[in-house]
């Protein structure tokens, strides 16, 4: 159960309904972060060209090495 108000795919419209066919193409299944922004899709289409636009610059290797050293960092255990 989430704490915050979010659209579940069944009910998503317009843009929404876009970003989570995306979301269905590439992986499967909605990404836990598209979702919770559910509520503002500018939102989740703006942090998907700022993950593109830094990863055009590194190799898939590299990127998941940033991710795991930065979440260490941070103590995530997302």
């Amino acid at each position: 159960m989430t704490y915050i108000q979010t659209i579940p795919p069944e009910e998503a419209q317009g843009k929404l309904r876009e970003l989570y066919d995306q979301d269905l193409k590439a992986n499967g299944y909605v990404a836990n972060y598209t979702q919770a922004l559910s509520l503002r899709p500018e939102v989740i289409a703006a942090w998907r060209a700022l993950s593109g636009a830094i990863r055009s610059n590194m190799d898939l290797r590299r990127y998941e090495l940033v991710t795991i050293a930065t979440a260490s960092a941070l103590h995530c255990t997302y």
